[in-house]
């Protein structure tokens, strides 16, 4: 099978605005509930002004008038504040729910991609995704968008009253409005930039702390704490400089908005004084037209205000979009073939060609044809970098081969669902992982529905009973991030435990045992001769003892089996193995 690089490709690419709607969708109802209570208010606030005219004028020429329009004022600044109270609730709680959904959509992508993905992006990055991107997400969608369609419908309200109140003072202050439009637009685009150029930043300062924090011991013991400190400070001072220049931009686009409305009102209040000097004017149509100019020249301002955040939202959204549409390196079949169920556990590669797409131009692996048989217990030897772990990366299509298949049974992998393929599939890695979780839940990783009894089993079987009991709260013990409350040979019999209780057809151990003392390493040998009898086992070592009882072994060499056959035949056929075994007193 003749695979690409396809972790850049893209899918029909998502507008952004299409995006936020996709998320929005779900939640709809919430969305039109605050929009509805959103006009409402705009409706009474547009409203308001017209009573000032009136209460103002009543009291000049109609007292009884003026109380009237007094008391009914009162009554729509109650249904106002009302409905802005239940605008705020609606809003709030729906930037709440879709940061939620964001975030989980965003862990549901990165949880499912092949390590390709992980090669290119450092985790710190994503985290800052899932977490800061998101919050601007939600700081935007929770009240920002609300006050900026707010402003919006009220600066376009306020035209329209503005001219039916007078057509003249009007048509003056609108000469002003396309000057105040264009630094809106021209600082937008630009800060937008700016605003994707900080966040880039920010992630990458998180992708670096994160990396370095991991391995902070390494850093200390290798006085490497002022290299790393100058270099984080680096990118945090690049960040600030470039939010420097981004503030910089808003503050003079807030500063030439509020000039500029300030003049337009100004002038527009001159004008009008000289109309009402005449008598073409009433005070309350004055004061009217001013209320309407100032709700204008507040929503003009206030929108520059949004506009900013919304330049990050749309950052924001961006980052977030690059990652939602990223396509997996290792896709799904269109059509999984359903396997039979259990399987029996033969591997067989046919003419198999593979390069790691980061080192396209070197072949780590070249099987022209292998098959492994059920239960059949094969051990992979050869030296560092011979491609023992690329082989069993490809039969759990963690990657595609470049050329070439590889089949369990009948079935080829890149046909099966990758879940039920890994289903098949037990794994025991070089460098156990374990979670901050109690040891009881870190073994039922293998099978979370395990039992008690069952998950004892395993760890009996792994050797790993008699430190567990040892633990402050035995089973229920919190291992601490990584694992740091036990030992690494500790936490390599949990890993095993773990592959135990999975129970599945297909065990693959690599250097399962190399991070565990003499008797340890006996115990595990006798606990895997023990399985060996129903499950096909491929074990990699560099320590040969823990091997020679294999069935077969296979020596590996630059991605090719050099010679198969046991540990005799091995030692008579090939001087590489021969001296491994020297070298090793065997």
């Amino acid at each position: 099978m003749n695979n690409k690089d396809k972790n850049l490709q893209k899918p029909k690419k998502y507008q952004l605005k299409n995006l936020f709607f996709r998320i929005l969708k779900p939640h709809s109802f919430w969305a039109l509930g605050a929009l509805i209570f959103l006009l409402l208010t705009v409706l009474i606030t547009l409203s308001l002004p017209i009573m000032a005219r009136y209460i103002v004028d009543g009291y000049v020429f109609n007292i009884e008038t003026g109380q009237k329009y007094l008391y009914f004022s009162c009554v729509l600044v109650a249904v106002a504040a009302f409905g802005t109270a239940i605008r705020f609730y609606l809003i709030t709680l729906l930037g709440e729910r879709l940061v939620s959904d964001l975030r989980q959509a965003l862990f549901d992508q990165i949880i499912n991609l092949s390590p390709n993905f992980f090669e290119k992006t450092l985790t710190g990055d994503l985290v800052s995704r899932m977490n800061a991107d998101t919050t601007l997400v939600q700081s935007v969608a929770g009240s920002t968008l609300s006050l900026a369609v707010r402003n919006t419908l009220l600066f376009l309200g306020g035209i329209v009253l503005m001219f039916s109140t007078s057509m003249k003072l009007a048509s003056f202050s609108l000469l002003i409005i396309p000057i105040i439009i264009f630094p809106l637009l021209y600082f937008g685009r630009f800060l937008r930039k700016l605003t994707r150029q900080t966040q880039d930043k920010l992630a990458d300062s998180a992708g670096l702390a994160s990396e370095y924090i991991f391995a902070a011991t390494t850093i200390q013991t290798n006085s490497y704490q002022q290299h790393a400190t100058k270099e984080y400070r680096d990118i945090i001072e690049d960040s600030y400089l470039k939010s420097k220049t981004r503030v910089l931009a808003r503050s003079t686009m807030i500063f030439l908005i509020i000039i500029l409305v300030f003049l337009a009102i100004s002038f527009v209040v001159w004008s009008g004084l000289k109309d009402v000097e005449r008598g073409s004017f009433s005070i309350g149509e004055l004061l009217q037209f001013c209320l309407y100019s100032l709700v204008v020249g507040v929503s003009v301002g206030a929108i520059t205000e949004t506009y900013g955040e919304i330049s990050k939202f749309l950052g924001a959204l961006d980052r977030i979009e690059e990652i939602l549409n990223t396509l997996d390196a290792v896709e799904e079949p269109s059509k999984p073939i359903l396997v039979k169920t259990p399987i029996k556990g033969s591997i067989t590669f046919k003419k198999v060609k593979f390069s790691y797409p980061m080192r396209k131009e070197i072949l780590a692996l070249d099987i022209p044809n292998l098959t492994i048989h059920k239960n059949e217990k094969v051990a992979l030897v050869g030296l560092s970098g011979a491609g023992k772990t690329t082989f069993f990366q490809l039969i759990q299509r963690l990657y595609d081969t470049t050329e070439g298949t590889i089949s369990i049974d009948t079935y080829q992998i890149d046909k099966i669902s990758k879940i039920h393929l890994r289903q098949q599939i037990a794994y025991v890695p070089q460098e156990p992982v374990i979670f901050s979780k109690s040891v009881i839940e870190n073994i039922r990783i293998g099978r979370v529905n395990a039992s008690l009894e069952e998950v004892e089993q395993a760890a009996k079987l792994a050797c790993a009973e008699e430190f567990i009991k040892e633990l402050p709260q035995g089973y229920k013990t919190i291992l601490g991030e990584r694992g740091l409350l036990i030992s690494v040979g500790q936490k390599q019999r949990i890993a095993i435990a773990r592959a135990i209780l999975r129970d599945s057809p297909i065990l693959l151990l690599d250097e399962a045992t190399s991070s565990l003392d003499a008797i340890s390493e006996n115990a595990i040998k006798t606990a895997i001769d023990n399985i060996s009898g129903n499950k096909t086992i491929i074990v990699i070592a560099h320590r040969l003892s823990t091997v020679k009882n294999a069935d077969r072994i296979l020596f590996l060499e630059k991605g090719r089996v050099e010679n198969e056959g046991s540990h005799k035949e091995l030692i008579r056929a090939n001087k590489k193995y021969k001296k491994l075994a020297e070298l090793q007193l065997l």
